[in-house]
Parts: structure tokens; C-alpha cells; sequence
């Protein structure tokens, strides 16, 4: 196969791999997407225009021209792995950045590391396999679209037991915060139906997160999003229950967003606002 084949079918999949369509690219790019359409199907780019979608997806040319092997995004981490950066803060929160479409400039402009220092986390991350980093300062996540925390991983263990309380004992009465509990009693057909609604939420919120990640630093706020649903009664409740045996099921929805939790602050010399 031809390196013109084997890039423009590397960069398809990249793109799909980062779940950005041909009319976010043509955007990206301030170009039509029949435009961009066409250039896909001749596999015919400008050097100047190639370089652009390069940086769009955070990847270097060499990348495109050789084909990534099967298994290359991570959908999840191992337990091992998560263990790792739940250890060490600093490898935790670049992990947590770089997952996060966040470059190399942002991180040394917003936190108190050098580039020396940056580098070596990221060494470390490739070495575990989480990131690939290539000198002097490109740096690209090696997880999927689909990338999850492990359920009840050492992640998931960390965010209930220092992440969770933090954020929720916000007062959530700024711009743009939202707390809502709700209670009630549903059916089981209702559940599945509300549940679904919740997947399609976070999925929006991943989506915008995705395509803001391409705005300057300034133009965007740390935000947080806590999606839980489960057939539970507050046990205040249940005492006062005839049968205090048998507890009756109420869907409980949790949605919740706000700044920070997990989320870092922009510097204050540019807005009082947090970001990521």
C-alpha cells in the first residue's frame, strides 16, 4: 500500500477514534465539509493544511504514516495501572490532563512544574503505557473515545473517598451550577427508560468537552457532572416502615454539576473562573 493510502486511512481512523465527524474537521479547519469530504476521498492535502489536522488531533505526521497496532486505545485501565497514579498526585492529575485533551504548554503555564519535570511524568506514563510522548514536546493519550475509569477500581475508590465529598460539599450557587435530588417511586420499565436518558447526558457532556478541548485556555471553566441513579430509600425512612425488613425501592436520580472537584483553576492573573 502506498504511504498516501496508508495515511489518509490512518487518519480516517484516528479521527473516528476521537469521534470528530467531518463537519467538526471542516470547521476546525474553516474549510467546507464537502471540501473536506473530497480531500479524504483523493487522499489530496496541502503540506500546510496535513500539518493543521496533525495538530488537531495531537498527532505528528510519522504517526499517520505508520498504522497503529490492534489494542492501541485503552477503553479502560488495569488495576495496576490505576494504582500507579492514584500513588502519585502528579502522575495522576497529567494522566488526568492529558486524557483531557490538554497540551504541554497548558499544563507548565497552569501548574507549579517545569518542563523537565513534565517530561519525566510523561516518560513514566508511557512507561505505563497510558500515554505515548514524543520529544521535544508532543505528547498524545492512548485511550479510546470510550475510556472509562474501572469500576470499583482504585480510580473509582479515590473519587468516593477524596473527590466525591469535596465536590458535593460545594454550596453550587454559582453561575452555572445546578443541583437537583430527585425521589420517587418508578417502574422498572421507567428505570431502564430513565437510565438511558443518562447515558445520552454524559455522552453530550463528553462530546463538549471533546470539541472545547480546541479552545484557548481562557475560554473555558472546570466544570464536574455526577450522574447516579439507583433504587435506594434513606434508611430514616425505612425505619419508619411497618416491616422495617422490607425496605420499598425509590429511584433516586442524583444530577449534579459544577466547578471544581477533580478539575484544576485557571490562573487567577487571567479570571477568577476555573477550568479544564
Amino acid at each position: 500500500m502506498s504511504d498516501s493510502k496508508v495515511l489518509v486511512r490512518n487518519l480516517k481512523a484516528r479521527l473516528r477514534a476521537e469521534g470528530i465527524t467531518y463537519r467538526v474537521l471542516a470547521a476546525k479547519l474553516k474549510l467546507s465539509e464537502p471540501t473536506v469530504k473530497r480531500d479524504l476521498s483523493r487522499g489530496e492535502f496541502s503540506l500546510r493544511r496535513l500539518d493543521r489536522i496533525c495538530e488537531i488531533l495531537s498527532v505528528s505526521l510519522d504517526d499517520l504514516l505508520h498504522s497503529p497496532s490492534r489494542g492501541t486505545l485503552l477503553t479502560e485501565l488495569s488495576t495496576e495501572q490505576e494504582r500507579a497514579l492514584v500513588g502519585n498526585p502528579r502522575l495522576l492529575l497529567v494522566a488526568y490532563l492529558v486524557v483531557n485533551d490538554w497540551n504541554f504548554q497548558e499544563i507548565v503555564d497552569t501548574f507549579a512544574v517545569s518542563d523537565n519535570e513534565l517530561i519525566d511524568i510523561l516518560l513514566k506514563l508511557e512507561r505505563l503505557g497510558i500515554t505515548e510522548f514524543t520529544p521535544p514536546r508532543r505528547m498524545r493519550k492512548r485511550t479510546a473515545r470510550n475510556f472509562s475509569w474501572r469500576k470499583d477500581g482504585p480510580i473509582h475508590e479515590f473519587f468516593l473517598q477524596r473527590v466525591a465529598p469535596e465536590f458535593f460539599n460545594g454550596r453550587f450557587d454559582g453561575i452555572g451550577d445546578e443541583f437537583r435530588f430527585l425521589g420517587g417511586t418508578l417502574s422498572a420499565q421507567s428505570l431502564v427508560r430513565f437510565k438511558a436518558g443518562i447515558e445520552r447526558l454524559a455522552s453530550e457532556f463528553e462530546q463538549l468537552a471533546h470539541q472545547d478541548a480546541r479552545l484557548p485556555l481562557a475560554d473555558r471553566d472546570g466544570c464536574s457532572a455526577v450522574l447516579a441513579l439507583r433504587s435506594w430509600e434513606f434508611s430514616e425512612f425505612t425505619r419508619l416502615r411497618r416491616d422495617s425488613a422490607t425496605a420499598g425501592p425509590s429511584a433516586v436520580p442524583y444530577v449534579r454539576h459544577l466547578k471544581p472537584s477533580m478539575e484544576p483553576e485557571r490562573p487567577l492573573q487571567k479570571k477568577t473562573s476555573r477550568k479544564a
